[in-house]
């Protein structure tokens, strides 16, 4: 696309990366929303993981409140979902723009930089963000009807904890975002970079986006695990009674209580499965939409249309 790329601007590829964020997120996140409540509610709950068990869950909320009991919560994920999927999207654009890693040629140069552009992304959006995943988790783990909506979420916090409360947890995400975010898109910028040294193109086939996409979520959520635990602990307290007020005594508790397996990466063999699953297709799709846009963009017709 050489003369398209002439055409791009660093704000084209920063809008672009924003709209083609939201598409990814949402797509992605609902296709594992099942997966993800039963992963939540295994965390946050004394009681050892197992697949049976996960089937069960399931099952259970199959039986009890239908079908689309398996994405009860969905509507708080995608408005949570799809305004952090544009700002990382967006923000590690942003970043690579500003480390000077926007380009395969840099990124081979600078290993740290594009580690740390996908950091910065992933710190950048969980900021933004946070209060909307604390209202997901919440909703989550709650019973049908204590809320009918996000709305109710936040003004039950606002009003029984305080403001400060909505960042509940704030923490051991920003802690557990650093590598995952920083491993993840570290992982699959090297493997398309790899491949295209290899084949001598850029253009990738989408399955080997898919694929590159899931082995760096495989990455990214194995390193951060644990923070993820302690995080959902922490923002779900108040409904489950328990005294995680600390990252370290949320780690220590955990560990004592449920020890380092069944505790600490309890449930990350159900992440194994999800978790690349969505990463994969948010990686995809994030990478098929974009360059989609940006083609457009660099169209003579477009282009000519904008200088008019």
């Amino acid at each position: 696309m050489a003369e398209g790329e002439n055409a791009i601007t660093n704000r084209d590829k920063v809008v672009t990366s924003f709209i083609a964020g939201a598409i990814a997120g949402s797509l992605a996140k609902t296709t594992i929303a099942p997966l993800d409540r039963t992963k939540i509610n295994f965390q946050i709950h004394n009681e050892q993981f197992s697949f049976p068990k996960a089937v069960k869950f399931l099952v259970t909320s199959y039986k009890e409140h239908g079908l689309l009991s398996w994405w009860r919560g969905n509507t708080a994920t995608m408005a949570r979902v799809v305004p952090f999927a544009s700002c990382q999207y967006a923000a590690h654009e942003h970043w690579k723009i500003i480390l000077k890693v926007d380009t395969n040629e840099r990124r081979k140069e600078h290993y740290f930089r594009t580690f740390l552009a996908g950091s910065l992304a992933g710190c950048t959006a969980s900021a933004l963000t946070y209060p909307l995943d604390v209202a997901r988790a919440r909703m989550a783990v709650s019973k049908p009807d204590r809320y009918r909506n996000i709305i109710e979420v936040f003004r039950e916090i606002w009003r029984k904890e305080g403001p400060r409360h909505l960042y509940r947890g704030f923490a051991p995400t920003m802690l557990g975002v650093i590598p995952y975010a920083g491993a993840s898109f570290f992982t699959y910028e090297t493997l398309k970079r790899l491949r295209a040294e290899q084949t001598g193109s850029t253009e990738l086939h989408p399955i080997e986006r898919l694929v590159f996409g899931a082995v760096g979520g495989l990455f990214g959520q194995s390193s951060s695990y644990p923070l993820d635990i302690v995080r959902r602990r922490m923002q779900t307290a108040p409904l489950t009674g328990q005294n995680y007020t600390s990252i370290l005594g949320t780690l220590i508790m955990v560990y004592k209580n449920e020890g380092l397996i069944g505790g600490l990466y309890k449930g990350l063999s159900m992440n194994w499965i999800k978790g690349p699953i969505a990463v994969g297709i948010s990686f995809m799709t994030f990478d098929i939409s974009s360059q989609a846009m940006q083609k457009a963009l660099a169209s003579r017709f477009w282009t000519r249309w904008r200088t008019a």
